[in-house]
């Protein structure tokens, strides 16, 4: 009878679903901050090194496919969309730090002023919620 199988795919449908939501779901106290550059600074070296730290929650590399477990990503001057499905990826101006990274070096950034988002997300890519950013705006002599 094929009522019984699509019974059973649905059902596996939602155990999966929520098995996927929860893993996406931060912890109270998670939180996620750009300790360098700080809000304002000038910054005259030719690369800017941003240094980040995240609390209330294991950072793991995304291939692990740990659940309960994060990774940084960086969005450089443009706004982060508060997704509920993956970050893109190749994409010119959002780094993905998926091997749990706590720094990355930005190269080439033009003279003026500049925004950074960090956001955490789980090992999917999936911004963990509530949503956990940071954002910190420099300027580039």
């Amino acid at each position: 009878m094929p009522v019984p199988r699509v019974v059973s795919l649905f059902r596996s449908i939602v155990v999966v679903a929520a098995l996927v939501a929860a893993c996406a779901e931060s912890k109270p106290g998670v939180s996620v901050t750009i300790t360098s550059p700080a809000e304002g600074d000038t910054i005259s070296d030719p690369d800017v090194r941003i240094t980040l730290d995240a609390s209330g929650i294991e950072l793991a590399p995304a291939a692990e496919q740990r659940p309960g477990t994060a990774h940084h990503h960086l969005y450089l001057d443009t706004d982060f969309p508060a997704l509920d499905s993956p970050i893109p990826a190749g994409m010119p101006n959002i780094v993905h730090l998926g091997l749990a990274q706590t720094e990355y070096l930005w190269q080439g950034l033009t003279p003026g002023p500049h925004r950074i988002i960090a956001v955490l997300a789980d090992p999917g890519h999936v911004p963990i919620k509530p949503w956990v950013t940071d954002t910190v705006n420099f300027v580039k002599n």
